[in-house]
């Protein structure tokens, strides 16, 4: 394969290196979402109401009688940011296949890296029809939440370039496993009810955008709700992680989901209390993405698969020295 062949050609990635792009991979799946909170609202999400153009006949913003400029460029600014993070993503596959290449048992690496362009391109789809749709809610809402898995995945992918392929060694007891099983599904309860009270609210990412008709109180007390049943699963795990014992590892990620969580939860409170600012609702999607980055470090501490091993370019100059 002529692109296999190309790879091949690049440089083993440094363990730096991994971990560099491991880092940025889900700081720019994470951040997309909070770029696009600021579109939201600042009321830019029609700034450029077609897709792919910003503007029938223009890729970039121009001067129109209806939008507004700043608007324009909030929203196409935010698109742009899109080919950052797939930029991202293909180093991220690029340096997983290099990696296979020398170590054939890393097929759960590439398999990880290889979602993530995919799912970017699938985010991209998915921004357009929000777009074509003139953000109706539901929209605005499964383009949120089509973000929420990359985000997980990047997680993991980022640990997967530190640790071998071996299968996953439970740290947990059994009843532990099913305890943050519950609180990941909790986790993203949460989230989708967090939608719904976004699409009844204030900010519509458009000023003539339909919105959920559903009183926002009873959306925000379901979303409480659930985010009370995410602390309290959280809090069993923590007595569980106590009577079967835990590395110290996972213990630092478990008080790190903690501190997120209620860091979360109380700005939710104090945003709703204040009537919903913008620059509060920018820091609570920052906060949802933290969620689920603790969690998903919290479950990679969960199990153990072994080392990862060193590219067979540096294994032999060992072997040689201790056969001399």
């Amino acid at each position: 394969m002529f692109l296999q062949s190309l790879i091949a050609r690049l440089p083993h990635p440094s363990r730096i290196a991994q971990r560099g792009i491991g880092i940025a991979a889900v700081v720019t799946q994470a951040g997309i979402g909070v770029t696009g909170s600021v579109v939201r609202v600042t009321g830019s999400g029609l700034g450029c109401p077609t897709w792919p153009q910003c503007v029938p006949g223009s890729m970039v913003p121009v001067e129109h009688s209806e939008y507004h400029a700043v608007n324009q460029w909030i929203e196409f600014g935010n698109r742009m940011l899109t080919g950052v993070v797939i930029v991202v993503a293909i180093l991220a596959m690029f340096a997983a296949w290099r990696i296979r290449l020398d170590q054939p048992r890393r097929r759960r690496l590439v398999m990880l890296a290889w979602t993530l362009p995919g799912g970017v391109v699938l985010q991209a789809v998915l921004g357009g029809i929000t777009v074509l749709a003139k953000l109706e809610w539901w929209t605005v809402a499964i383009h949120f939440l089509a973000s929420t898995p990359l985000v997980w995945l990047a997680v993991l992918l980022l640990h997967a370039f530190g640790e071998g392929d071996e299968p996953a060694r439970r740290l947990i007891s059994p009843g532990a496993h099913k305890l943050l099983v519950a609180l990941v599904v909790a986790m993203w309860a949460v989230l989708i009810a967090g939608t719904t009270v976004t699409g009844a609210g204030p900010h519509g990412g458009d000023p003539n955008t339909k919105r959920l008709d559903a009183p926002v109180e009873t959306l925000a007390q379901v979303h409480g709700g659930l985010l009370v049943a995410y602390l309290l699963i959280l809090t069993a795990f923590g007595l569980a992680l106590l009577r079967g014992g835990a590395p110290a590892r996972l213990w630092r990620r478990y008080g790190l989901v903690w501190a997120v969580a209620v860091a979360q939860g109380v700005l939710g409170s104090v945003q709703y209390a204040l009537g919903v600012p913008e620059a509060l609702v920018s820091l609570h999607v920052l906060g949802s993405a933290l969620v689920i980055v603790a969690t998903a470090a919290l479950w990679c501490a969960s199990r153990d698969r072994g080392a990862a091993e060193e590219p067979a370019a540096r294994r032999v100059p060992e072997l040689t020295t201790t056969a001399s």
